[in-house]
């Protein structure tokens, strides 16, 4: 299974930690067999010989020393188990964080919030039960019994034959009950995240619900949903907890069935008392690691469930990133060559097709066309977020995929439709655009982006707070924000995807002057869909449908009868 073959590859991760366990746990089953040939020679000495109790007080001495021995063990080992999960889970947290940021946003959009949210969250933490509790639990199975037995064999070969028979029942009737449990839990995850991303995707369009009045109607749809939730678990519990009972079972007449003929031999006088009760003090612990594998089974099927989901984000197809330093050649923007750029989404979807195009340094380019056309898949392969299927672009004479994709968006200014404001202060975000700008820097952007006067208007200014996502912001203040992080980077590219949007007429127009003084010395390509903000641009470029069908001014494309001209007289914009 593919699954478990993942989970094995990540044992690694673990050590040296899960050795220790490991070895700890081995260690103290051995003291527990010294400290039952104690305990029966002691007994035996008080109740068949002429000894007194006082006389046996080394013997006790060294009971207590074991004990306390033994718990320091018990306690050393979980430790050591514990650290060992919490180290996994932070190494595979830090690699999975490190996969998606290589995926790149175009890849997230495409999948799930909630799905990669349950992954990142429940899916890494349900790895730790598997590494803490089961695998030790698979090596103690065998290695504790098979050590006992060394002690027992000695002194009682039937009984020791009997454990010997009796003891693989137990881990044979769990792996068959397990095997259907295990399908259940698969499904049981697959539908957890599934059910993650659907009440995600509600709570975030509260709002829509709430005006359309549909809140309720997807509230029943929720506690449906969850009472189906409910009611696959407990038939997933219901085979765990049959499990549990049959080994449970095995284990209570195997341990019966050595004390019946013990006590048999007892009695007709075939063996001596200390060997017998030794024997049946180390009868139960000899099974005592074999229950414990059934307890944590539910850990592997939880760890199974998650992997297969994780398996999928960690085997995602990326490419090698780049190793040049991108190096600009000009001072007046980026120049860009595209030959023959397409490429193609999951499921064959064409996102752009035969892309031929040349911008040079210092234009003002406009990315128009309706929705689905390929705007975006443009703007991501700028970007890097995505890789050309077919052709290459390069900047400068340089190709983009040999570049260190670090080096390259420091030279790019990004505002995107949607910009995300994080909690902190407003002067924290706006140096989101350049770390360690000084106050100075600042203002002169946030006076750039006009968004100057409603920061100073701030209870705080600019070290006011503002909550995740800007909530305490209009939708215009956050979009000016995300404006003056482009201004106060000074990039040679600037991409903007509609930066007017969400703006008053008044406040488009201040922007827009603000966009004309920032593409003085700057490539400025913007994805526009207010179609009367293009109208300065040098280049105009239309896609349908992933190609890319007309270019050229605005006067040209106007009288040209094509689908610009379409789509200004669709939006009342043709004068």
């Amino acid at each position: 299974m593919e699954a478990v073959a993942w989970l094995k590859r990540q044992k690694h991760l673990t050590d040296p930690w899960l050795r220790r366990t490991i070895g700890l746990g081995w260690l103290s089953g051995i003291l527990l067999a010294v400290q039952a040939w104690l305990l029966a020679d002691a007994i035996n000495a008080v109740s068949f010989h002429p000894q007194t109790l006082a006389s046996q007080w080394p013997r006790l001495s060294a009971l207590l020393v074991l004990f306390l021995l033994r718990a320091l063990l018990g306690w050393a080992s979980e430790y050591s188990a514990t650290h060992a999960a919490v180290k996994l889970k932070h190494q595979l947290r830090g690699e999975l964080f490190d996969k998606l940021r290589l995926l790149g946003p175009a890849w997230i959009s495409n999948h799930s919030g909630g799905e990669l949210t349950t992954s990142l969250s429940d899916g890494i933490e349900a790895l730790g039960g598997y590494y803490s509790r089961y695998l030790p639990a698979t090596i103690f199975m065998a290695a504790i019994p098979f050590s006992l037995l060394v002690f027992i064999a000695p002194r009682d070969w039937g009984s020791a034959l009997i454990l010997l028979v009796t003891a693989p029942l137990i881990p044979l009737f769990m792996i068959l009950i397990g095997q259907g449990a295990e399908k259940r839990n698969q499904r049981q995850w697959r539908q957890l995240t599934r059910m993650n991303a659907y009440f995600l995707d509600v709570i975030q369009g509260l709002g829509t619900l709430k005006l359309f009045n549909a809140s309720r109607r997807e509230a029943k749809v929720i506690g449906r949903i969850s009472d189906e939730y409910r009611s696959r678990t407990l038939s997933v519990l219901r085979i765990a907890f049959l499990s549990s009972f049959t080994l449970e079972f095995f284990a209570t007449v195997s341990i019966a069935v050595v004390a019946v003929i013990i006590g048999f031999r007892l009695y007709w006088g075939q063996m001596d008392f200390t060997q017998g009760f030794f024997v049946l003090l180390l009868a139960p612990e000899y099974y005592l690691p074999l229950r414990n594998l059934g307890s944590t089974y539910h850990d592997r099927m939880e760890a199974i469930g998650a992997a297969e989901r994780l398996i999928n984000i960690f085997e995602a197809p990326t490419h090698p990133p780049g190793t040049r330093i991108f190096l600009p050649q000009q001072s007046s923007g980026i120049s860009f060559s595209l030959d023959s750029v397409g490429f193609i989404y999951a499921g064959n979807r064409t996102g752009l097709e035969n892309l031929t195009l040349t911008i040079a340094a210092g234009r003002r380019v406009a990315v128009v066309g309706p929705s689905g056309s390929g705007k975006s898949t443009f703007f991501n392969l700028l970007l890097g977020f995505l890789l050309p299927t077919t052709g290459e672009i390069h900047a400068d004479g340089q190709a983009l995929c040999d570049l260190d994709l670090q080096s390259w968006r420091s030279q790019i200014a990004w505002v995107p439709q949607s910009p995300h404001l994080f909690h902190g202060s407003v002067l924290d975000n706006i140096r989101l655009g350049k770390t360690g700008a000084s106050r100075e820097a600042v203002e002169q952007a946030a006076a750039s982006a006009h968004c100057l006067d409603f920061i100073q208007d701030l209870p705080q200014g600019f070290e006011t707070g503002i909550g995740e996502g800007g909530r305490t912001l209009s939708g215009g203040q956050r979009q000016r924000i995300a404006l003056a992080r482009a201004f106060l980077r000074k990039a040679p590219l600037v991409l903007l995807d509609e930066p007017t949007a969400n703006l008053d007429l008044h406040s488009e127009q201040l922007i827009q002057q603000a966009v004309d003084d920032l593409a003085q010395d700057a490539t400025v390509i913007t994805i526009a869909h207010r179609l009367h903000s293009v109208r300065q641009a040098d280049t105009i470029l239309v896609f349908q449908e992933g190609r890319l069908i007309e270019q050229g001014n605005h006067q040209t494309l106007q009288t040209s009868g094509g689908l610009y001209s379409q789509l200004l007289g669709a939006y009342g914009e043709s004068r």
